[in-house]
């Protein structure tokens, strides 16, 4: 199905939850979730008996939830989870806010941390994610150590934990350690590197996922305030990865003095700027269950905190990503989280619900169809715009994203404006209203500074429109 035909919706299922964080579910058949809450508890969710009171889990005597992004972030589950029991937690612990893995053993309420990382002078960016691989290792994002702008270097570094993606085996002790360090880690052996770096160069890697269908990996890293991105790694390309901070936030150069000449840099495969009305990107998942296959089955689906867009993005088939907005979320959502068989729930931070994703069809109720010349430093643009929808459209507006170092010189049979990459171009006098199949015309002159590439994603109103004939 193309993205601009479907549409996200959500149905909240239970409220009173405080903070909440994160989700998983055990395959036990019991149909359960649970759910972390910041202050140090978890609780169960049962769809025919509702939210439990009592905590199936309470740790608060051993975290730090000073600091609005301190608390208990994360939490995965065994691969053996019906066996052992176990499952595995990060939170800031006290009492210092040291950013802490631990094994929590359900059967007899045992708390084990296993690695720490001092966190103590800011309280900020200590992503927090778990993740286990189809290695069966335990995968986990920290978050450059907080502050503005890197003020500790920690995303180019090899001898900090801060600012990166981990990999180890919880599974065995090695040594002094209570796990071990797979042998093929990127950086085992290298003078003066933690072995457990799997990935380098992350700001705040809030939420991640690894997708088991193919083993690759999908990294939402929260920007320092010009563009959020989303990362994604294929399977056997991912050890010794650089994502680029502090060098690159986004696609842009933040600190030259970061930059090697020496190093590669894996890019992003998306970004957008807060001028969207977002602040923090929410890495979510690729849908794989089987209820809504036929829309959206092998796509990523994340969402923004603040604005709540829900952004669509697909393989291409030709090194690519398809993209689109296709709704909104609740405000505020802080994690995703599936059943066992693969259906989306998230949860809102404020006022702290739970939330299943449904999608459906939706026709989109617009299309844009584009011409352009080019030359040199410059371009044109002509954009026709056609109502597909069956009621008229009175007074538009249409929001599109330009590629990085384009920038809008003026404008025709629209009031446009541009706002970093961002633009938003409102119908003029004369063509404000567009009857069904119908279509007004306007366009745009830019200079560019090497991308020449069109829009990949347009709104209408808020609705996300077709591209082509």
């Amino acid at each position: 199905m193309p993205l601009e035909e479907i549409n996200a919706t959500t149905t909240q299922v239970a409220s009173g939850l405080r903070r909440p964080m994160a989700i998983v579910a055990p395959d036990d058949g019991t149909k359960r979730l649970f759910i972390v809450e910041k202050r140090g508890t978890v609780r169960v969710y049962h769809p025919d008996t509702g939210l439990a009171q009592t905590p199936i889990i309470d740790i608060t005597a051993s975290v730090d939830v000073s600091g609005n992004e301190r608390g208990l972030l994360s939490i995965a589950l065994a691969p053996d989870f019906n066996q052992s029991q176990d499952l595995y937690l990060v939170y800031t612990a006290l009492p210092d806010g040291a950013v802490t893995l631990a094994r929590y053993r359900l059967d007899d309420a045992r708390l084990e941390p296993l690695l720490s990382q001092e966190h103590a002078e800011y309280d900020n960016h200590n992503g927090g994610h778990l993740f286990f691989g189809t290695d069966g290792y335990l995968y986990w994002s920290i978050g450059d150590g907080g502050g503005a702008g890197d003020p500790f270097d920690s995303g180019q570094r090899l001898d900090t934990l801060l600012g990166k993606m981990l990999r180890v085996d919880v599974n065995r002790t090695c040594g002094s350690l209570a796990y071990c360090i797979p042998a093929d880690n990127p950086f085992v052996g290298r003078a003066g590197a933690r072995g457990e770096i799997w990935m380098y160069g992350l700001r705040n890697p809030w939420r991640f996922s690894i997708d088991h269908a193919d083993g690759s990996m999908w990294i939402g890293d929260v920007g320092q305030g010009r563009w959020e991105e989303i990362s994604h790694i294929k399977a056997g390309r991912q050890a010794g990865v650089n994502l680029g901070w502090s060098c690159y936030e986004g696609l842009e150069v933040f600190d030259q003095a970061q930059c090697r000449s020496d190093v590669q840099y894996t890019k992003p495969v998306f970004t957008y700027s807060p001028y969207t009305g977002g602040c923090s990107v929410i890495g979510g998942l690729v849908y794989r269950g089987q209820q809504f296959a036929n829309l959206v089955g092998g796509t990523y689906i994340a969402t923004d905190y603040c604005s709540s867009t829900v952004w669509a993005l697909r393989e291409d088939g030709r090194g690519g990503y398809l993209q689109a907005e296709i709704g909104e979320m609740p405000t505020q959502v802080t994690s995703f989280g599936t059943t066992p068989e693969g259906e989306f729930y998230v949860v809102n931070d404020l006022p702290g619900g739970l939330h299943r994703v449904s999608f459906e069809r939706a026709a989109p109720t617009c299309r844009i169809k584009m011409t352009n010349r080019t030359w040199g430093t410059g371009m044109t643009v002509d954009l026709t715009i056609t109502n597909t929808g069956t009621t008229p459209i009175d007074g538009w507006t249409l929001n599109f994203h330009l590629a990085l170092g384009q920038t809008v010189i003026s404008d025709w049979n629209t009031d446009l404006t541009q706002g970093s990459n961002v633009v938003t171009a409102v119908n003029a006098a004369h063509n404000g209203s567009i009857a069904p199949g119908r279509s007004v015309t306007m366009g745009y002159l830019a200079s560019h500074t090497g991308d020449a590439s069109l829009p990949a994603r347009f709104t209408l109103n808020g609705d996300a429109c077709a591209i082509g004939t």
